[in-house]
């Protein structure tokens, strides 16, 4: 897999606003957001897709889910809610092919997946 622009945030070759990360997990706002609170909560091992995950990467899958639901905290929306997306491949609008989940809340989420 080719070194993508998450990569490159995860080295700190490229900034981003960081609002999370520990040893396998790194979280940073969206530069187009689509809501209010639109963070990329993106896992430091470089997976292409979701498609691209084996057995041994479950407890890392998981390890972003639950790194999304304490940024939710953190931002203040979970209790009213929020969405996680992960895109696979280009017809799923996956754009960078490094996996990650968007969370996406902060306003009433409408379901209009083109």
């Amino acid at each position: 897999m080719s070194e993508s622009i998450f990569t490159k945030i995860i080295n700190r070759d490229i900034p981003a606003n960081i609002v999370y990360e520990n040893d396998d997990v790194i979280a940073f706002e969206d530069i187009s957001p689509k809501a209010p609170v639109h963070i990329l909560v993106v896992p430091k091992k470089p997976i292409a897709t979701i498609n691209d995950a084996v057995v041994e990467d479950a407890e890392l899958l998981g390890k972003i889910i639950l790194a999304a639901a304490e940024i939710a905290k953190s931002k203040g929306i979970a209790e009213r809610g929020y969405r996680l997306v992960i895109n696979c491949n280009e017809e799923g609008g996956q754009s960078v092919f490094h996996i990650h989940c968007h969370l996406i809340g902060g306003k009433k989420l409408s379901w209009n997946p083109d």
